[in-house]
């Protein structure tokens, strides 16, 4: 563009020179043409100076365009470098943090879910109290056995919304390539604070229950998430809030954990769950000293998830102690593109509040207030099937067995617990579950009575 305005400005020059040369020879010409040529000739040098004028406009103007463009590109290779220090599949809001107090390079996350439950619950020995967990979802030791002449009476039905739950993320990768990730997590499973909380009169308030909440940071990981011990990687797709309960291992508490691959090793809150002599009833003790202590291998593949636990723990009760130990097996193994048999089969001394939701103790009191661990087993296996993208079935079945020394505990106690599931999961849309679960339950005790429960549930769920 430059050498086509150099070439438009010399016309009109060359013009005037040749009039320049000619102004002698036209000296005797007639004053009025004389005068056309001169007005012609400045017409011609004020063209000749705005084409100059513009060439000098426009070069200003190209030179600030390619600073622009400089500038952008910068810019966009900032950016590039951020997303690039992002963990795989997070894309940041911003170049820059969202929140001012947090660290360079940090992505956010928020999520969680909105479920609604509604069951239709028989039991044949008495009712589960109304506002207990058991009315909430299937808990295994809150099954009524209320012995011979003992009636159930008619069903009951309960709606509640108090498994909904969000949670918030933080996740940052430093100039170094350190991980760091903060992740907290709550739901409605928490009672009420307030006159009209936590029942069903008017409000149908509930308060927030922690569910989560820890820090990791590379191989470490500090806070409350769940317990080492447990695999919550192939827990079944079940419509009631655990499912499998009678033979799950399942804790979330506080913990220091080390992981490297597939190892992990931590140190856990410790507690001690003791069941009264002769009676059977339930306290618990803070008075240990030393924390739990978990080690889990973990692979995984194509072909499905395997892990092995094992778990050593302290009871202490006053100036008694007792130790106890136990391990857990569990997995997914994928058959094909539309099934998958998932498991878990745990056991051990004092294994008690690890399994079960504590359906077994950890310890027993005997006649003179010594300490002794019992010994429980239980497991589950479930079967998931595909029937197309939108269509799911889920079919398990759980069992815990527990192996109580009768000198201590009595035969009022619980000595085995089962339950058979089955569900239809239909999902209209990726994030939307409309499920519906029978479930069927046993209680019984080391006296041969025994408990039924029969549950109709379903669920409304939309993840987010």
């Amino acid at each position: 563009m430059t050498t086509r305005i150099a070439s438009l400005s010399r016309r009109p020059l060359a013009v005037a020179m040749v009039f320049a040369l000619l102004a002698p020879g036209a000296a005797l010409a007639d004053t009025k043409k004389e005068k056309e040529l001169e007005a012609r000739v400045a017409q011609l040098e004020a063209q000749v100076q705005a084409l100059l004028s513009s060439q000098q406009q426009q070069a200003t103007q190209i030179t600030q365009t390619q600073g622009q463009v400089t500038q952008a590109q910068t810019q966009l290779d900032e950016v590039r470098t951020t997303v690039a220090k992002v963990p795989a599949g997070k894309q940041p809001i911003q170049a820059q943090s969202v929140m001012a107090n947090s660290m360079p390079n940090t992505t956010f996350t928020f999520g969680g879910f909105i479920k609604m439950d509604g069951m239709y619950t028989e039991t044949s020995d008495g009712r589960i109290a109304d506002g207990s967990s058991g009315r909430l979802f299937y808990v295994p030791s809150a099954t009524p056995v209320g012995g011979a002449g003992a009636d159930g009476g008619d069903g009951y039905t309960d709606f509640h919304a108090q498994f909904s739950r969000f949670n918030f993320s933080a996740d940052t990768v430093t100039e170094n390539g350190d991980k760091i990730k903060a992740f907290i997590e709550a739901d409605m499973f928490g009672g009420g604070s307030n006159a009209f909380a936590g029942n069903e009169t008017a409000t149908n308030t509930y308060a927030l229950s922690l569910r989560h909440a820890y820090v990791s940071w590379n191989h470490w990981l500090a806070g409350q998430t769940w317990s080492n011990f447990m695999n919550a990687d192939v827990l079944p797709d079940s419509v009631d809030f655990l499912g499998p309960v009678d033979g799950i291992a399942f804790v979330r508490q506080a913990q220091l954990r080390y992981t490297n691959g597939g190892f992990s090793v931590s140190a856990e809150n410790p507690q001690t769950t003791m069941s009264a002599y002769q009676t059977g009833v339930r306290s618990n003790s803070g008075d240990n000293a030393l924390p739990d202590i978990t080690a889990k291998w973990q692979t995984k593949g194509d072909w499905g998830i395997f892990s092995a636990s094992m778990l050593l723990r302290q009871f202490k009760y006053l100036d008694e102690d007792e130790t106890g130990a136990a391990f857990s097996v569990a997995g997914k193994f994928n058959l094909g593109k539309t099934d998958d048999i998932r498991y878990q089969v745990n056991g051990g001394k004092g294994i008690g509040r690890y399994m079960a939701l504590g359906l077994a103790p950890d310890t027993v009191l005997d006649a003179t207030g010594g300490l002794h661990a019992e010994n429980a087993y239980g497991g589950w296996v479930a079967w998931r099937h595909l029937f197309s993208p939108k269509l799911r079935t889920n079919l398990y079945y759980a069992l815990a067995v527990l192996d109580n020394d009768t000198e201590y505990t009595g035969f009022g106690v619980t000595e085995r617990s089962e339950s058979w599931h089955a569900n239809l999961i239909y999902s209209p849309f990726p994030k939307l579950d409309l499920g519906a679960e029978l479930t069927w339950g046993r209680r019984e005790l080391e006296d041969d009575r025994s408990g039924d429960l029969k549950r109709i549930q379903t669920s409304v769920k939309y993840s987010f």
